[in-house]
């Protein structure tokens, strides 16, 4: 049979989708290949079908049991002799497969990459006549990469122990950076790099920020999805289980799946949930990692991810049969202060600092008011047209929207002024009128700039340059030195205008409605961490938090940011003798995060 009569017989398929003919003739030609497609785009046929019409067996490396046992039967649905080699099987059972595979009777063999580094099995291989190797979810080869796996990094004896043998590596995001992390340690020769469009035309983005634990904008947004598949990610293996126990209170069928589980509930939660028994799992990102499941209609994120490619690979998982699909993120600033402490646990090295640079990425991609789309787009150095209502952001494009035009032109004035060499904080300072002594010593209170912006608290501030940095108007360059971009210069000019969403730069109000002197998008951050450091003292000295500083103080604390005792001595609720016993501890906590 030929190309076309295969995809027929086997898989169902009158045409070939974009871009797979061509990976298809690359591998049937003995080129190495490095293919980047969304999740839902077809990767898997691309190696499945030339290995019909090899001789031999082809070798997939796969990261996932599950993922492994779920192709394995779906091949064999076709027609397609295919089998897996793990620790899920007996020793008798590992033997007759690899009698089956002596005796050409397996087209493709699934392993983990653990095994293929097996002394014993590769040993086992070389007797074998292998066509080609399959490299699948192949950004976990890269440590730059957000699932980076020890044993992957390992493949680059393949082509020591194989070098005539054919490489083709899958995967469905890589950042440049990982891309060439991925072609480097594979060592591919002369590969065919093919790079599908990442826009999911099928798939709805939303981001809001959640309320309270957001259980109440999840039920409303399963409303519309009643009897449907999804999954429902939340930050901890507690969380996953509350939730799901929530979730059947209030009639879905609903499971936790977490790594904490024992590994039989956890094969009975994926079962059902693959069998359509359950509808919804409740689960961390453990769960769903190359799913073949293809009928999932939703995606919710109770929590920030880590990264934006965390996010985007997560969400792929649903409407991989091209159905319309939405997802929801729901996040807080809490969780950008939860992930950066993880983070701040890490030894000091170049990951650390990519991993501050990622976390801050997301975070401006939650509160962002551009097509989000668009934003993926360009993070993977894609390049799409508006979405076409495919993002809450695209749907409600000038919901409330303010323009901010002179004020965006103030901040992109102090950040010349002050030579493009410094962090937002102190440029922000400059603008509010600080009277902090390295602007004073910088001459900087001289500058035309200086206390121009009082009529913003600093996170208001903050929001605007979230706003420019999302335009592309200023760039952030080493030791987080924020510098103009053409389009910073054309605003700067009056070549553009500049709105935002009326609420990013929204002073919020208590139930009493007297105004809290804070914003939460971004100050609600460091009152976070103040309480967590109030919180550390209370413990440590076995009293009340409230008896170290009040909310109130915490809060102001947070909005004044004072960095000298003069200075804190100012703010409601510290005294001498309060600022004896702890106001040391706030003053270095405060410095820590101007510096950040």
């Amino acid at each position: 049979m030929n190309k076309q009569q295969t995809l027929q017989h086997y898989f169902g398929h009158d045409t070939f989708r974009e871009q797979q003919e061509e990976v298809i003739d690359a591998i049937l030609n003995h080129q190495d290949v490095l293919m980047i497609l969304p999740t839902g785009g077809g990767k898997s046929l691309c190696y499945q079908l030339p290995s019909l019409l090899m001789h031999g067996v082809t070798v997939v490396i796969s990261p996932l049991l599950a993922l492994m046992h779920d192709q394995v039967v779906a091949l064999r649905e076709n027609g397609i002799a295919s089998a897996m080699l793990s620790s899920m099987q007996t020793l008798e059972e590992s033997q007759h497969i690899e009698q089956q595979l002596r005796a050409n009777q397996i087209k493709l063999l699934y392993v983990a990459p653990e095994r293929l580094m097996n002394d014993y099995f590769l040993t086992f291989l070389l007797d074998l006549n292998i066509n080609f190797f399959v490299v699948d979810e192949a950004h976990c080869v890269s440590e730059w990469g957000h699932e980076f796996r020890e044993h992957y990094r390992m493949l680059s004896q393949l082509k020591i122990s194989f070098p005539s043998t054919t490489i083709a590596a899958f995967t469905a995001t890589a950042t440049p950076m990982v891309r060439e992390d991925i072609l480097n340690n594979l060592t591919l020769q002369n590969p065919k790099v093919i790079t599908g469009s990442l826009f999911r035309q099928n798939l709805t983005i939303t981001a809001k920020h959640r309320q309270s634990d957001g259980r109440r904008q999840l039920l409303e947004f399963l409303k519309e999805h009643n009897n449907e598949a999804g999954i429902v990610y939340a930050f901890s293996r507690k969380q996953t289980e509350t939730m799901a126990t929530y979730l059947k209170t209030q009639g879905y069928k609903a499971e936790a799946y977490h790594a904490g589980l024992p590994t039989q509930v956890k094969n009975n939660v994926f079962a059902d949930f693959v069998s359509d028994n359950i509808d919804i799992v409740v689960a961390t990102i453990a769960f769903g990692m190359g799913i073949d499941k293809s009928n999932i209609r939703f995606v919710v994120h109770m929590n920030l991810p880590k990264t934006l490619e965390n996010y985007y690979q997560e969400i792929g998982r649903a409407g991989r049969d091209g159905l319309e699909s939405t997802t929801l993120l729901l996040f807080s600033t809490q969780d950008i202060v939860q992930q950066k402490s993880f983070i701040n646990d890490l030894p000091d090295s170049p990951y650390k600092e990519s991993a501050f640079e990622k976390i801050e990425t997301i975070a401006r991609f939650s509160n962002s008011e551009s097509c989000r789309h668009q934003q993926i787009a360009i993070y993977f150095h894609d390049h799409i047209h508006a979405c076409g209502n495919r993002c809450d952001n695209c749907i409600n494009p000038h919901q409330d929207t303010i323009e901010i035009t002179q004020d965006a032109q103030k901040l992109l004035s102090a950040i010349y002024r002050t030579n493009q060499s410094f962090g937002l904080h102190y440029v922000i300072d400059v603008l509010r009128g600080s009277k902090e002594q390295r602007i004073l010593s910088n001459t900087h209170d001289q500058l035309s700039v200086y206390g121009i912006g009082e009529k913003y608290t600093k996170a208001q501030w903050l929001s605007i340059a979230d706003k420019l940095l999302e335009l592309g108007a200023i760039g952030i360059g080493e030791y987080k030195v924020y510098h103009l971009l053409e389009r910073g210069v054309n605003i700067l000019k009056g070549q553009e205008t500049v709105s935002i969403r009326q609420e990013r730069l929204t002073i919020k109000k208590t139930s009493n409605k007297k105004k809290v002197e804070y914003f939460e998008d971004y100050e609600i951050d460091i009152f976070d961490q103040l309480r967590e450091l109030r919180k550390t003292i209370a413990t440590a000295n076995k009293v009340p938090p409230y008896v170290i500083f009040s909310d109130k103080t915490l809060k102001d604390l947070s909005n004044s940011m004072p960095t000298t005792k003069a200075q804190m001595l100012e703010v409601h609720g510290i005294g001498e003798v309060k600022f004896q016993r702890y106001g040391e501890a706030f003053l270095r906590l405060i410095k820590e995060i101007e510096n950040a």
